[in-house]
């Protein structure tokens, strides 16, 4: 007869490889671990209330990480996206509450804004041929600047009660900031799928130089996945200011690392021209969920940066490995 353990292998790798076959499968595969031992862990992890502000961390970090996809698939790289979600909040803020123009047409010239300064990044990376890590490595120190010169660390307070539904509203039991996050990830995988855009922006961080002699403008497409990213980064600035009922001069710079991290670990590659929409959310996904169990199993908050620098570490091993597979 054969071996019951023996069996019981089989079947369950017999399950497993399906899954595993999928480039997401493998941090997939992670994340549902790691929700069952926090489910085993404690008692809080399923509540509707913790859950809650999951849904919520999650969404901000992935809609950021999908601006920050789509640069990383060109083989570039964005490192102003958090300041610069911080100095358009505070703009955002600003116009608020010193002005007597709508909230949300506040929230959407912010936004505009942020595309602009990414524009900007795009300009001097591909119409000037300047480092994309140099560029936007120095962006994102002049936008923190300016928070401090702007705001002089002090939070910025009395946004009105009618924009706390961006950040604060449910639709059902989802939170609009996650149903946010949804439609512009469907709208990014129809346009990299579907669309010629999209399959230049692939061609572009497959092979730059291919890319030219097949025709398509190669600084148009850099310059555009620059602007997206700022304009993404924004928007979500605007969201949290919603969310905290205040542009906050802290908010942004922790944005950056998760960003990168959830593609890479959603299996965007660092070289370009390879990852999906839907691994940047599951990668995002695992890393609001392993700031939440840090939270939840009382680790000290002083492991949380070192957990999440090994968390980076690894992704970036991950790519390696998986660039050598290739």
């Amino acid at each position: 007869m054969p071996n019951v353990a023996t069996a019981g292998r089989s079947g369950i790798k017999e399950r497993l490889l399906p899954l595993l076959r999928f480039r997401e499968g493998g941090v997939l595969l992670a994340l549902i671990l790691l929700c069952l031992l926090l489910t085993l862990g404690t008692d809080k992890f399923l509540t509707p209330y913790n859950l809650g502000i999951v849904v919520r961390q999650i969404a901000f970090v992935a809609t950021i990480a999908l601006g920050q996809t789509l640069v990383l698939l060109t083989g570039g790289i964005d490192l102003s996206v958090g300041t610069l979600a911080g100095l358009c909040s505070i703009i955002g803020s600003l116009l608020m509450v010193s002005t007597k123009l709508d909230p949300y047409l506040c929230a959407l010239l912010a936004t505009l804004l942020g595309a602009g300064l990414g524009g900007l990044n795009g300009v001097l990376i591909s119409y000037l041929k300047m480092n994309p890590f140099i560029v936007t490595l120095a962006a994102g120190e002049v936008f923190a600047g300016l928070v401090l010169v702007v705001t002089r660390g002090y939070p910025v307070t009395g946004i009105p009660e009618s924009y706390r539904v961006l950040g604060q509203g449910m639709l059902g039991f989802v939170p609009v900031p996650a149903i946010a996050m949804l439609v512009i990830a469907l709208v990014l995988t129809f346009v990299l799928n579907r669309m010629p855009y999209g399959r230049s922006i692939y061609a572009l961080g497959g092979n730059e130089s291919a890319a030219r002699l097949a025709g398509i403008d190669v600084k148009k497409v850099k310059f555009s996945v620059y602007l997206l990213s700022g304009f993404l980064a924004a928007f979500v600035g605007m969201m949290f200011v919603s969310r905290m009922n205040a542009g906050q001069p802290t908010i942004g710079p922790s944005w950056l690392l998760p960003s990168i991290t959830a593609a890479i670990l959603g299996g965007t590659s660092l070289s370009g021209g390879e990852g999906t929409m839907i691994g940047t959310i599951i990668g995002a996904t695992l890393m609001g969920v392993l700031a939440n169990g840090i939270v939840l199993m009382n680790i000290s908050p002083y492991w949380e940066r070192v957990i999440i620098g090994a968390v980076v570490i690894a992704a970036v091993l991950i790519d390696r490995f998986r660039e050598k597979k290739a």
